[in-house]
């Protein structure tokens, strides 16, 4: 992009974009004042706009008086323009923490564009200098933006957006969006419901993800299909999660998981690459039962080691009550090994312990190994045989958990997760991404105790696992794939069920029956029923990478007027009430639960 691309009326360069190649210019520049000093007729302003900081000097040696008179007024963060030279700084003088250090320009004139109250919070943040409270800084966004870091953050959203629309319109997909106002559908969590005024009682619903669209322009025969999503979900209040996300979606036809994966990575490539990162071109494949028998959860952090181990027969024949229970109810004993971790303290242990019963488990046994010796609360009931069984070197901690692998999966995921920070074993500036596959099709919601959708109720089952659709559901497996990096679940997707008989057979088990089917996916049915061609594709959370990729600390810094974790708008102050006029228009009754 060349600077003439922002030259206008009141600008002939951006500030910030000024450099030591412009030295001797006459530039007419625009923007914010960032910061200035009087120093008793000799005035600094650090004037500022999108592309950074440059110092502007007003002296006598150039400026007249009522100018510099002029420029020891303005206050922070008043928008002016003003004239001058670009010139060289005095090596003493020279910032190398600026980018435009090298150079100041000697201003000749300023005007006042757009006066400024006092900020209501500091927009220019020194060393050491801690933000506001974040409540504040979203209630006064506007402000909170003209951060440059934010702005950084914002920008690098933008540059991965247009990569992204280049590598896909490269590889022959087309861009298309679909509706916002659409007919309710499961997709996991509660809908963001419309109320129709022209059709009193009837209801739109916000997008939780375009997933049937999608289906339907394959079906339709455009072959190769993306967008960039705006996406609703009403979900219970979640730390870092936003009831409206964006996400890269993608759909194809006459394609296979491998074609999908392929294609993401070279996608993952590129946006890494925007950023100075370098990752391999494939990326590893484990099944889902391997990551959570090896690390208790389906986005395993591979940057470090501390697998998960069962060690069942070491306990099998012991005379100790809480490991027996569980064997016999049909758990295992199940642990991590530390090396070097029988040096941390009981306090510390004890911290890890109270992470395990967040996560459900009734608490840890330990066991570690110093000069051959077994020691802990557990080390009387192993013998000798069974103590090698354990496999524990000198120095090594062994924390366990005896229960059932729901139990012991999420607590031991926790223990890992903890003892990796707590020991700094987490290598600093590597990246490690891994594909999790062959994922279940049924799991079962925690409330009802009935067959549910694992990822959607349109994902095709494995071919070789159909014949175990009605005599073990549970053991199905799904054409289901999700991408990991460091712990972190970049996307999700799977190739769809193209046919309608199966696809109304799989509705079916989930307790949707034929008429309820009809009602809910009629259009959906019809439109497999007209000849569907094999399809599937993927949905890459863009909040996510974009906060990742960015270093910020959390999605609301990627994201240029995000909600709170309560899913509030502070700056504009929505949700809020309607008065009951529009509420009848809407055919509406609103009532406060008691």
């Amino acid at each position: 992009m060349t600077a003439d691309v922002f030259k206008t009326s009141l600008r002939s360069h951006q500030a910030g974009a000024l450099s030591a190649s412009n030295a001797g210019e006459r530039v007419k520049l625009a923007g914010w004042v960032h910061r200035s000093r009087n120093l008793g007729g000799l005035v600094f302003v650090d004037l500022r706009d999108r592309a950074g900081i440059v110092q502007i000097s007003f002296d006598p040696k150039w400026a007249s008086a009522d100018v510099i008179a002029a420029a020891a007024s303005v206050g922070q963060e008043t928008v002016v323009s003003i004239e001058g030279t670009v010139e060289p700084r005095p090596n003493e003088m020279r910032n190398p923490e600026m980018l435009t250090g090298d150079i100041e320009v000697h201003a000749t004139s300023l005007a006042v564009l757009g006066a400024a109250d006092t900020p209501v919070i500091p927009v220019a943040r020194g060393k050491g200098e801690k933000l506001a409270a974040e409540d504040l800084r979203l209630r006064h966004r506007h402000l909170d933006l003209r951060r440059p870091e934010l702005q950084q953050n914002i920008l690098l959203r933008h540059k991965l957006q247009q990569t992204t629309r280049r590598f896909l319109d490269q590889h022959g997909y087309l861009e298309i969006e679909t509706p916002i106002l659409t007919k309710p559908t499961p997709e996991g969590a509660r809908d963001y419901l419309v109320p129709s005024r022209v059709h009193e009682g009837e209801f739109y619903a916000l997008p939780q993800s375009p997933q049937l669209y999608k289906q339907l322009l394959m079906v339709a025969g455009f072959d190769r299909y993306f967008q960039i999503a705006r996406c609703f979900r009403d979900e219970d209040l979640r730390a870092d999660r936003q009831p409206e996300f964006t996400q890269i979606d993608i759909e194809a036809s006459f394609i296979t998981p491998e074609d999908i994966m392929v294609l993401t990575e070279g996608l993952l490539l590129e946006l890494f690459r925007d950023v100075g990162i370098s990752i391999p071109p494939a990326f590893p494949r484990m099944e889902y039962k391997d990551a959570m028998e090896r690390f208790g959860c389906d986005r395993p952090d591979l940057r470090y080691a501390l697998e998960i181990v069962d060690v069942t027969d070491a306990f099998r024949s012991a005379d100790f009550g809480i490991t027996r229970t569980a064997i016999d109810d049909g758990g295992r004993v199940r642990g991590i090994r530390i090396p070097g971790g029988a040096a941390m303290s009981r306090k510390q242990v004890d911290e890890v312990e109270q992470i395990a019963k967040s996560a459900g488990a009734f608490g840890l046994l330990r066991l570690k190994k110093t000069d051959g010796v077994l020691e802990g609360p557990v080390a009387k009931f192993v013998d000798a045989a069974s103590g090698a069984k354990l496999a524990l070197d000198d120095g090594d901690l062994l924390l366990m958990v005896a229960s059932r692998d729901e139990v012991s999966n999420p607590a031991l995921d926790r223990v890992r997760q903890d003892v990796a920070k707590r020991l700094n074993l987490i290598p600093e500036g590597t990246t490690e991404l891994v594909w999790i596959t062959d994922f279940p099709l049924f799991g079962v919601d925690n409330e009802s105790g009935q067959l549910a959708a694992v990822h959607h109720p349109f994902t095709a089952p494995h071919p070789d696992d159909i014949e175990k659709i009605d005599s073990d559901p549970r053991a199905v497996r799904a054409l289901a794939y999700d991408v990991v990096m460091n712990g972190t679940e970049l996307g999700g997707g799977s190739i769809r069920i193209h046919d309608a008989s199966m696809q109304q057979r799989i509705l079916g088990k989930l307790g949707i029956e034929a008429e309820d089917a009809r009602n809910r996916f009629g259009f959906l049915l019809e439109a497999l029923s007209a000849g569907a061609p094999p399809h599937g594709g993927i949905a890459l959370g863009f909040d996510r990478i974009a906060m990742l990729l960015s270093g910020a600390a959390s999605l609301r810094d990627v994201i240029a007027f995000p909600k709170t974790t309560a899913a509030r708008a502070l700056f504009e102050g929505a949700p809020t009430p309607v008065n009951e006029q529009d509420l009848h228009a809407l055919h509406l009754d609103f009532r406060r639960s008691d």
